[in-house]
C-alpha cells in the first residue's frame, strides 16, 4: 500500500532507487522539494534532463564527456604512452586531483565479480587492447579499487598484459583495504601513484 498520494509516492519511489538513498531519505528529499520555490525544483529537473541529453562516453577512454572525445584524451600535452586503468569515471576525478598522473585513462566499466555476472567479456578489455597497439603504449597503471574485486581484476589484467611486453604497474599500498578510490584523499592517492610497482603476473 502506498504511503503517499500519486505523484508524491512516485517521486519517493524514484528517489529511493538512487544509490545510498533509503525510503526515509527519499521521503525527506521529496518533502524538501515540495517546500522549495517552483523555480528551484524546475531548475533541478532541467539539470537532470540536460545531463542525460548532453553527456556521452568518450569514444577513446569511456570517460564521461560533452564531446565524442573527452578533454583529457584531446589534450595534446598528455603522455600518450601511459594509460591508467580505472573501474569508473569517478575514479578519474580522484586521480586527477593528485596532479601526479599526466597520461591518459581507460575506464573498464566495473571490476570482475563472477557472483554478480561481471566476467571479462563485460569489461572494456578488447577496447583497451586496441588502444595499446594504436597508441604505442609502454606502461599500463592498474588503478582499480583496493578491495577483493579490484585486486582480482588487477591480477587478471596483469596476466593478460604482461606478455605484450608492457610495463604493468599497480598503485602502491596506503589506500584503505576495501575502500573506493573516489573517497581517497589527494595526498594518499598521490603517494600510491608515485610508489606504484611492477605487477608479477
Amino acid at each position: 500500500m502506498a504511503l503517499y498520494e500519486g505523484p508524491i509516492q512516485d517521486l519517493v519511489d524514484e528517489l529511493g532507487r538512487l544509490p545510498g538513498v533509503g525510503p526515509k531519505s527519499a521521503a525527506r528529499i521529496t518533502f524538501h522539494l515540495l517546500k522549495v520555490a517552483k523555480e528551484d525544483a524546475l531548475r533541478l529537473a532541467a539539470a537532470i534532463i540536460e545531463v542525460k541529453e548532453r553527456t556521452v562516453l568518450c569514444e577513446r577512454c569511456f570517460n564521461i564527456s560533452m564531446n565524442p572525445e573527452c578533454a583529457i584524451c584531446s589534450d595534446p600535452k598528455r603522455d600518450t604512452t601511459k594509460i591508467c586503468i580505472v573501474e569508473d569515471p569517478r575514479d578519474i576525478v580522484a586521480v586527477e586531483r593528485t596532479h601526479e598522473f599526466t597520461g591518459r585513462y581507460h575506464v573498464l566499466g566495473g571490476a570482475l565479480n563472477p557472483i554478480e555476472g561481471v566476467t571479462p567479456e563485460k569489461l572494456r578489455f578488447r577496447e583497451l587492447l586496441a588502444r595499446i597497439d594504436a597508441e604505442e603504449v609502454t606502461e599500463v597503471i592498474l588503478c582499480t579499487n583496493p578491495n577483493l574485486e579490484g585486486d582480482h581484476t588487477a591480477m587478471w589484467l596483469a596476466r593478460q598484459l604482461k606478455p605484450l611486453g608492457l610495463s604493468v604497474t599497480r598503485i602502491a599500498s596506503g589506500l584503505p583495504v576495501g575502500g573506493d578510490l573516489e573517497y581517497a584523499d589527494e595526498l594518499t592517492l598521490g603517494r600510491a601513484l608515485e610508489g606504484r610497482r611492477e605487477v608479477e603476473a
